[in-house]
């Protein structure tokens, strides 16, 4: 009401002091709309009153923190410092709220802080403000003389200091401020005198490391690191990087980098190796985290400590940047390598084996031993799957696959000697047609000799080529006995046609055998039958046969049962005959009633065929007696349907007097039952 009956009275005395003043009395009412119209009024007065226009900048910028224009009301405080800090000061500590001054001096040092990174406007120029004020304003202008940010947030620093003198963030900003403007020699003085507050600041510990390297002191700037790294926190330079000049960031990079490789020399320990990773870590932050070396670096040190996840992070983060980074990409692959992730692992090292070679290669051989043989065992089960779908599928560009494959192959047989890549190798080279390659390559890896039953059954292939299908078969029979997944496997090499002539040459050597009695030898070449036939019936029945004489039942059953599977072509005697053969297995392996069944299928689909194949064997006189133990074994148990079918089965193969009695005894336990 004071300041209201003043300005209205016909002498304007003090008239720009009085609008200040009502428009603070404004804002303390929270009346904000009517406290800016007052603020506006002395701001762009004609006549304009210096202390005056500092108040009702100051009021002007509290306004605009309640309304979110918090870079506003710092240009109003900076343009308040220019004209006359000592009244903006004053002006603050007499009409600022202590309930509102602790949040205005946040906002200055923010705002202060985000001028200084360029957050602002990419320039970092001021001249953009002209809008802000009214053309008829002159004291704005001073403001405006400055191309830079610097010299305003040292003024708005300045205040902040002023306010509060043992408030450090205001002090580093006053030092930043000085470092932008080229004052390095003040900025460092300001900087020690905030120090001495506080020896333990990170913030400040690391400026004064950057200002120490500027000045070409490397002995005490690297000191002042090494206190910020005993400290913990790295993570105070990453503001501080916005803040410095680019020279001066490339210094701490390189001062950085070179100490860091310095601890890592020399079978250093892990805390050498942790130290380094801080050091590293300020290299990467001062370069803006672009520092591939240093990433790399950095990475590997992480996997030495353990901490193999972090190293995975830092290899992403290269190659984010550069997916076809080598070091990065066999690195990581050697990291999922110690997680024991196969499939990762694999992926990236051959990702770096098809853009280097010569990079991967040493860094697999550097592995231990164990470690070395389990990725070497991944790459080459990786090969075989690939090459063993490429026969499968039709989908797959076979050009370009093989060419990874011929890729893979070359590096196995230079990490390690081993005759398992050598045979891979070969593989490949028969997978894409250089055949005589191939045999170059056997003779070589392995003598003329070929003692390898492995690398015989390549030579095998390649001589089938050549047409000469009997050394093959030999061959092939050798490696059946063996391993009958890799024949298998060998045999997509092999087309049709020869497939079939082989299975064929195969059959009839085995049978040779078999009459010589040679049923081990016979085994190898039924085995190739049945595998270049793809399950063929009759030479299912063969390798079974032989297996009986061997006395291998187990395997001569599950070729039993593929026979049966596939008996929709075969006629009515061949598939009695097959019965018959599965019951006789089932009585050698002590299956009596699962062989019963299968007697019993045979005797319903051709009693006269199957009886003469009982007399052939196992005889009637022990089957019935089979029979029997069965019938009774459901008589125990009340199954009086399934031993009344079993013993009338039964007593088709012969009129066994067990039987016979079994049957009356069944017919009189059972007569309400209605068996017939």
């Amino acid at each position: 009401d004071i300041c209201d009956h003043l300005l209205a009275a016909e002498q304007k005395t003090y008239y720009n002091t009085l609008l200040a003043l009502r428009g603070f009395c404004f804002l303390h009412t929270h009346d904000h709309q009517q406290a800016l119209q007052d603020f506006q009024k002395v701001i762009e007065h004609d006549s304009p009153h210096p202390n005056s226009c500092i108040k009702a900048l100051c009021g002007r910028g509290l306004t605009r923190i309640s309304g979110g224009n918090q870079y506003l009301t710092a240009l109003d405080y900076i343009t308040a410092c220019q004209l006359k800090l000592e009244e903006t000061i004053f002006t603050i500590k007499a009409y600022v709220p202590w309930n509102q001054r602790g949040l205005l001096l946040k906002v200055l040092q923010e705002e202060g802080q985000k001028m200084l990174q360029k957050k602002r406007y990419p320039g970092g120029t001021s001249l953009t403000l002209i809008s802000i004020f009214s053309l008829n304003s002159v004291f704005p202008i001073l403001f405006f003389l400055s191309s830079r940010d610097a010299p305003g947030v040292y003024q708005l620093a300045s205040l902040l200091v002023g306010l509060d003198a043992s408030d450090e963030a205001s002090q580093i900003l006053c030092a930043d401020a000085l470092y932008q403007m080229g004052c390095v020699e003040e900025a460092h003085k300001l900087l020690l005198v905030a120090l001495s507050r506080n020896p333990q600041s990170s913030p400040i510990l690391a400026r004064l490391a950057l200002l120490q390297l500027k000045k070409g002191f490397l002995y005490d700037g690297n000191q002042l690191l090494k206190k910020v790294i005993s400290i913990g926190d790295t993570s105070c330079l990453l503001p501080i990087m916005a803040i410095f000049k680019a020279e001066d960031r490339k210094l701490m990079q390189t001062h950085c980098h070179f100490r860091a490789l310095t601890l890592l020399q020399n079978r250093p320990g892990d805390a050498d190796i942790k130290e380094a990773i801080a050091y590293l870590s300020f290299a990467i932050i001062a370069s803006g985290g672009c520092a591939e070396d240093c990433l790399l670096i950095r990475a590997r040190c992480y996997g030495r400590l353990g901490q193999k996840k972090t190293a995975i992070f830092d290899f992403n983060a290269i190659l984010k940047e550069d997916p076809r980074n080598v070091q990065a990409l066999s690195g990581r692959g050697l990291i999922h390598l110690a997680l024991k992730q196969q499939k990762e692992a694999v992926q990236d090292l051959i990702s770096a084996l098809k853009l280097e070679a010569g990079v991967v290669i040493p860094a697999i051989l550097s592995l231990k031993p164990e470690a070395q043989e389990l990725i070497m065992q991944w790459l080459l089960q990786h090969g075989r799957t690939v090459l063993t779908e490429l026969f499968a599928t039709k989908d797959l560009p076979k050009e370009e696959t093989l060419r990874d494959l011929l890729m893979i192959a070359k590096a196995l047989i230079k990490i390690c000697k081993d005759a398992q890549y050598h045979i891979f190798y070969t593989d490949v080279l028969i997978a894409n047609r250089r055949y005589e390659e191939a045999l170059g390559h056997l003779q070589e890896a392995f003598g003329h000799s070929l003692a390898d039953d492995s690398a015989s059954a390549r030579l095998a292939v390649l001589q089938l080529k050549k047409r000469n299908v009997a050394v093959a078969a030999h061959a092939f029979s050798i490696l059946a006995r063996r391993d009958e997944r890799e024949l298998a496997f060998l045999l997509n090499f092999v087309d049709t046609k020869q497939q079939q002539h082989l299975s064929q040459v195969a059959a009839h050597e085995g049978n040779v055998l078999v009459k010589a009695h040679h049923y081990e030898k016979a085994l190898g070449y039924y085995t190739l039958a049945v595998l270049a036939s793809r399950d063929n019936p009759r030479y299912l029945r063969q390798r079974a046969a032989c297996l009986m004489h061997l006395k291998k039942y187990d395997r001569a059953l599950k070729d039993m049962e593929k026979v049966i599977q596939k008996h929709g072509s075969n006629s009515l005697n061949t598939q009695v005959k097959d019965h018959c053969s599965k019951g006789r297995l089932l009585l050698s392996l002590a299956e009596e009633e699962a062989a019963v069944q299968q007697y019993i299928e045979a005797l319903q689909l051709d009693e006269s065929v199957a009886l003469c194949s009982i007399m052939n064997s196992p005889g009637s006189e022990i089957l019935t007696k089979t029979f029997h133990k069965i019938a009774q074994h459901h008589f125990d148990m009340q199954r009086y349907e399934e031993a009344w079918k079993v013993t009338d089965y039964g007593l088709k193969i012969d009129k066994n007097t067990e039987l016979k009695k079994l049957k009356t005894r069944l017919k009189r336990e059972a007569s309400s039952c209605r068996i017939h």
